[in-house]
């Protein structure tokens, strides 16, 4: 047991469910008292907190594949930090682990729910993207759920973002025919096709998406990782070759939608293309996790797998830093860091 504990810990509440953009006073930064953990429990000081897209659902009062946050509750995601008391076997003070209790300074929680991680495989930081939840999103989704083969052409939405700069990286490192990004920036774009190897990448904000697709892709596309929804996926299912897959992952342009989005007016090219469309929640693909972290890190070793993150410093900066996410202003994956 550590002797000088920390007796309080700053941690975010969701106060009230956003309706449309979330705003300031639907959060609060408030103080917790911490205390030596029970039996089977450790105590970490977080280091880096992610803020993801699908937490701007759990923010909803609705039944949906996670449950909702509670108001008036610490938030919780992706961290990583330091153990700096532990009453459970296995671990020891000093110890890095990834665990589920973001959003705070200190957590107490069962050891059963952390992993020891290796922070001389990679920086920390790099277990909440290119190692975590996001690489094994892009990772199982092209591979997986998109059936990705040698000799694909590939259209991914948000690809400066931690998902998708990985999708295009692995599909190119696979034997990918072509490469197709798009990304709200110009900075972005140059970033994708100087950095990250892209084949072609366009600013959605430049034109409409379907011309710029067709222009950026003209054989067509094999595969579309979606991130973004809405315009993006009505032109991905017009460039469409026959077979054609895509991998919904997330839908971004409607979540902050107040009314219902339209859906894309072109559907009835499913039919005769013979499309597949297939929704994924990286919880389904756990057992490629091994594999995964196998093969990506022998990718980030090599210097053949390239990624950035957005850090924001601070754990007073968490609201923004999420707002920041939702309005495209991060590049790779957006951290809150508290080091």
């Amino acid at each position: 047991m550590s002797a000088a504990l920390p007796t309080s810990s700053r941690e975010w509440h969701l106060v009230a469910r956003p309706h449309g953009w979330p705003k300031a006073e639907d959060f609060a930064l408030r103080e917790a008292a911490v205390a030596a953990p029970a039996e089977g429990r450790i105590l970490v000081r977080n280091k880096y907190f992610s803020v993801d897209p699908y937490m701007r659902g759990r923010m909803n009062d609705v039944k949906s594949y996670t449950p909702p946050f509670k108001l008036d509750h610490p938030m919780d995601g992706g961290a990583v930090g330091e153990v700096i008391a532990s009453n459970a076997e296995g671990f020891a003070v000093g110890d890095h682990v990834l665990h589920g209790l973001g959003w705070r300074e200190i957590a107490d929680m069962p050891a059963k729910h952390a992993v020891k991680v290796d922070p001389g495989i990679a920086p920390l930081s790099a277990y909440l993207g290119v190692l975590g939840m996001p690489g094994l999103t892009a990772y199982a989704g092209l591979f997986e759920v998109a059936s990705f083969k040698e000799g694909d052409a590939v259209f991914v939405s948000g690809a400066a973002g931690a998902v998708g700069s990985q999708v295009g990286q692995l599909a190119k490192l696979k034997g990918a025919s072509r490469v197709i990004g798009s990304a709200g920036s110009d900075e972005k774009v140059k970033l994708l096709t100087e950095e990250y190897g892209f084949d072609a990448a366009f600013n959605y904000k430049n034109g409409p998406v379907r011309d710029q697709l067709k222009a950026a892709a003209p054989d067509g596309i094999d595969v579309y990782f979606d991130n973004v929804g809405g315009e993006h996926l009505e032109a991905a299912i017009s460039s469409f070759n026959l077979h054609g897959r895509a991998t919904i992952c997330g839908m971004i342009a409607q979540y902050n939608s107040t009314e219902p989005t339209p859906g894309p007016s072109n559907m009835a090219l499913i039919i005769g293309k013979r499309l597949r469309l297939q929704g994924m929640l990286v919880g389904d693909h756990a057992h490629l996790q091994d594999q995964f972290v196998q093969e990506v890190a022998g990718w980030l070793a090599s210097g053949e797998l390239k990624y950035q993150e957005t850090k924001v410093e601070g754990i007073e900066n968490g609201y923004d830093a999420f707002v920041g996410l939702l309005r495209g202003e991060n590049t790779g994956k957006m951290i809150v860091s508290l080091v």
